[in-house]
């Protein structure tokens, strides 16, 4: 994924409204109308968050009938997961080093125990 799109799709989740119309996304397609009912505004306000995640890559629009259902579009995020996942890396190799001070120092203070009671 070019960083283009990267940077769009984290300015498409950097709001909490459009990470809700996406988690609402999740359990399956939907209508403006109903993606708008949890939200205290109005049709056109949440047509404008979804133009947002449409530029994006993050959801597609189909037509059936007289509806126009939005769907989740999963690939922009894998490949956030992707570029996250370098980042997983470091916590887990900073952690296993903590972890091995943590325990030289408990070694060392069991040491230090036995040659204070001889």
């Amino acid at each position: 994924m070019a960083s283009d799109s990267l940077s769009a799709t984290f300015a498409a989740l950097a709001d909490p409204t459009r990470r809700a119309i996406l988690a609402r996304l999740a359990e399956g397609p939907a209508t403006v109308k109903d993606l708008s009912a949890p939200f205290a505004m109005s049709g056109p306000a949440v047509s404008k968050h979804l133009r947002v995640l449409e530029r994006a890559g993050l959801i597609a629009r189909g037509r059936e009938a007289q509806w126009r259902p939005c769907r989740l579009e999963a690939t922009p995020l894998k490949a956030v997961a992707e570029w996250a996942e370098g980042y997983r890396r470091f916590w887990d190799d900073s952690y296993e080093r903590l972890d091995e001070y943590l325990r030289h120092l408990k070694q060392r203070e069991k040491d230090e125990q036995r040659g204070e009671g001889r």
